[in-house]
């Protein structure tokens, strides 16, 4: 049975940083495409960043957001830097099949850790 679980998530004032991790379990990690999502209150889930062959972000967090992974602990880490009110969401872990098709659809990952609140103050 594969678990993600993340961690890393915090409360933080706006232009800080934080780096949340998921660690993965299960299966063989580096076959797989792994991605956060978030969610804010009243909002749907939106797509964050992925990391499989290439790495993918939403406009809103390039060049703030780093995703990377280490596939010898089986965890991904996700670099916030310069972080905005609006960034404030629960962050969900998600892996899936190696693709390159439906990166962004988060109704194409199988696996979803429990979440970590992140929250940033202006």
């Amino acid at each position: 049975q594969v678990q993600l679980v993340e961690s890393g998530g915090g409360m933080v004032q706006a232009g800080d940083s934080l780096r949340l991790s998921c660690a993965a379990s299960g299966r063989t990690f580096s076959m797989y495409t792994m991605a956060w999502f978030r969610q804010a209150p009243g909002k749907e889930r939106e797509f964050v960043a992925a990391i499989g062959w290439s790495t993918y972000y939403v406009n809103s967090v390039e060049g703030r957001f780093t995703l990377s992974r280490d596939n010898a602990k089986n965890t991904v880490y996700l670099q916030m830097n310069s972080l905005k009110p609006e960034d404030t969401a629960v962050y969900y872990c998600a892996e899936r099949t190696f693709a390159t098709t439906r990166i962004m659809d988060g109704g194409a990952y199988d696996y979803w850790g429990q979440g970590t609140q992140v929250t940033v103050s202006s």
